[in-house]
């Protein structure tokens, strides 16, 4: 008896230890989930008509013939665009979505679905409105219009979805690998899954299901919470743009007063429906204060500046995801902070689309640090503190997921892995190959090949100017730099 004790006692010690490990793996998170190495194998089919098969979850929209409003109708410039609405003037129209996701088998249009909800959808986007591809906001509800959340692919259950469509990336994986990095070096980063998609029939191309930025139940997504009844919160989201159309939703905050941000933020969460004056005013009040802190004489004061108000591993990572593909809205447009429940204010990732110089109206050859000239960053940067951490953070992460052997694998391994789905997309929307997109012309890319060898090569050579000037991040720290901001500091 006593050696049966002794081996369940063994047992229970083993199944601690590993479930420690899983749980601490990554920095204390669950692991990152990378489809493309962590999806189901799936079988070829034996079928031989041209019956559409794919290894990728199947989404279809079946709008009953109704347009999906947003496209742009006038564009006078970024602040005077108009979008097409629906019939009753609203800005999205409610379809039928389904998601087919066969365990064991590929997916087929005829195949029962895993998914089958209502859906609120609208083109989303800014610039990527004006291709020919649409990206799609998708919101899941039942038929009395309340939320329906749903689990997505393996995603945790929500009711706010975005289908990007890679279109000017010409590779289709840039936000795939830079959010699932992301999520590698971050506490959270959007999860995300390629799926190819159907609208009316219609196929529509390989799209990427990926989580809105906002809070969630049960550890999904962030941990944000509001009591409209009390006219409380514990901790909120907002994001910096060109601002929102719903006024309430608009800051007025210290950056945007003071002129330091030509941008605005307004409120992501709490949503407009649990948004009132008295929480829009003391979010306001909240985050000013923050940024007053942040441009203070003792904005790197232990006691009253940002080390108390950040979590500063959060900023790090974030400063440094951004810089090594030169994704430079960072800090400036599509730009997520939020206040956790925990008091600590944290920055997510949002929209890779651009980066790794793929910006349509100007080139960026990777030879210097942009990102201390945007916003937070300004301030945070002329910390020593801040700027070692830097430092020190990247000498780690170049010897793991920003090597360039992973990078390479990583990037190698997706391309193999999505086959004969990046053929069909680009069956369908190869035109935008032979379409100057990009400017100066010259950066043009002309096929799937030159779009992976272009990525590959701008790694390469932003990884090894990094590895020879990243210790140049110390020059904005200098004393002589930040005389005029620290007169106060301890």
């Amino acid at each position: 008896m006593k050696y049966k004790l002794s081996g369940i006692f063994a047992f229970l010690i083993l199944f601690v230890i590993i479930s420690a490990a899983l749980v601490f793996t990554s920095g204390g998170k669950l692991p990152r989930f990378h489809q493309h190495l962590q999806a189901e194998e799936k079988p070829e089919c034996s079928h031989t008509d041209d019956t559409f098969c794919t290894h990728l979850p199947l989404v279809q929209i079946d709008t009953a013939g109704k347009e999906i409003p947003g496209e742009i109708l006038t564009w006078e410039s970024q602040s005077q665009v108009t979008y097409t609405t629906a019939e009753d003037g609203s800005d999205y129209i409610t379809a039928s979505l389904t998601i087919t996701d066969n365990e064991g088998t590929r997916n087929h249009i005829t195949d029962s679905p895993a998914v089958s909800s209502l859906a609120q959808i609208h083109v989303r986007g800014n610039s990527s409105r004006t291709f020919d591809k649409l990206g799609y906001e998708i919101r899941l509800v039942l038929e009395n219009g309340e939320n329906n959340p749903q689990a997505v692919m393996g995603m945790d259950a929500h009711h706010e979805w975005v289908l990007h469509g890679p279109y000017l990336d010409k590779t289709l994986i840039r936000n795939y690998l830079c959010y699932n990095l992301a999520g590698e070096i971050m506490d959270y980063a959007p999860n995300v899954r390629f799926c190819e998609v159907m609208i009316n029939g219609e196929y529509r191309g390989l799209y990427l299901m990926t989580e809105t930025v906002t809070a969630g139940q049960d550890g999904a997504r962030l941990s944000l919470s509001v009591d409209k009844k009390d006219n409380t919160f514990t901790g909120y989201l907002l994001r910096l743009d060109r601002g929102s159309q719903t006024d309430i939703k608009n800051l007025d905050t210290f950056s945007m007063y003071s002129r330091r941000s030509l941008n605005r933020l307004n409120i992501v969460y709490p949503g407009t429906s649990n948004l009132t004056e008295e929480i829009r005013r003391s979010v306001e009040l909240d985050f000013s204060a923050f940024e007053k802190t942040i441009y203070s004489y003792d904005y790197d004061s232990t006691e009253y500046g940002y080390p108390k108000l950040i979590d500063v591993q959060n900023f790090v990572d974030y400063f440094l995801i951004n810089e090594l593909v030169c994704n430079y809205d960072a800090g400036l447009y599509s730009t997520y902070i939020y206040k956790d429940t925990d008091g600590k204010y944290r920055l997510c990732v949002w929209d890779f689309n651009n980066s790794c110089d793929n910006y349509q109206e100007q080139s960026w050859s990777g030879d210097s640090f942009e990102l201390e000239h945007h916003l937070w960053f300004f301030m945070l940067t002329k910390s020593d503190y801040f700027t070692d951490k830097c430092i020190e953070r990247y000498r780690e992460l170049r010897k793991t997921v920003l090597s360039d052997e992973y990078l390479h694998n990583y990037i190698d391994e997706t391309i193999a892995w999505l086959g004969d789905a990046i053929d069909r997309n680009n069956a369908r929307w190869g035109s935008s190959f032979d379409q100057e997109l990009l400017y100066p012309t010259q950066r043009n890319i002309h096929s799937y090949e030159e779009a992976v060898t272009q990525l590959k090569d701008f790694l390469d050579h932003r990884t090894a100017w990094m590895d020879e000037n990243i210790e140049t991040l110390r020059q904005y720290s200098t004393e002589s730099k930040i005389k005029k901001y620290s007169e106060g500091t301890e």
